[in-house]
């Protein structure tokens, strides 16, 4: 199955990804939790970043959630997003950037998924597990990328950091 999805996602990537075409697909998919168990790596205490597949147009990853945690502000700098709640509750908070000196973001959406649901594309999120249990979610990345802004509303600055992957097809890196 997860095959069949990067073919198609293949052939989305040909249209530049489709924004209600890439929703739809991805709101109908039925992906057992056992297909995506080979990519389920976590650890207690951060989110782990599992890359199920990349290439140059797109990355798909399971993202695994511990209890009460979350990733911070962060931009996606035109890239085009989706995340999936396959387990668990997320909160999703979408954003727009007001000003950038002095930072200034507007909370435009706040959002609480159980498995099944669907945000994006989002520009600038914030994503939490709010829950006492694990969540898992997968996420369709159009134009992968290795790094991204953070922003830090208390400081009122944007950081970029370079991301890595906890794991790669299955393999914990």
């Amino acid at each position: 199955m997860i095959e069949s999805v990067i073919n198609i996602l293949k052939e989305f990537a040909k249209e530049d990804f489709p924004v209600t075409k890439v929703t739809s697909y991805l709101l109908d998919l039925d992906l057992s939790r056992g297909e995506l168990k080979k990519y389920d790596h976590r650890a207690d205490d951060h989110y782990t970043r599992n890359l199920i597949h990349r290439d140059v147009d797109f990355e798909i990853m399971v993202i695994c959630w511990p209890p009460n945690t979350s990733a911070p502000i962060h931009g996606h700098e035109g890239e085009k997003c989706w995340a999936r709640v396959e387990t668990g509750q997320l909160r999703i908070c979408n954003y727009e950037e007001v000003s950038s000196k002095p930072l200034k973001l507007n909370k435009i959406q706040e959002l609480d998924g159980s498995p099944g649901f669907l945000d994006g594309p989002a520009d600038i999120h914030s994503v939490e597990n709010i829950s006492n249990n694990f969540a898992t979610s997968l996420h369709v990345y159009s134009r992968p990328y290795d790094s991204c802004d953070i922003y830090d509303i208390d400081r009122a600055i944007v950081e970029r950091i370079k991301l890595s992957y906890h794991s790669i097809d299955g393999i914990v890196c």
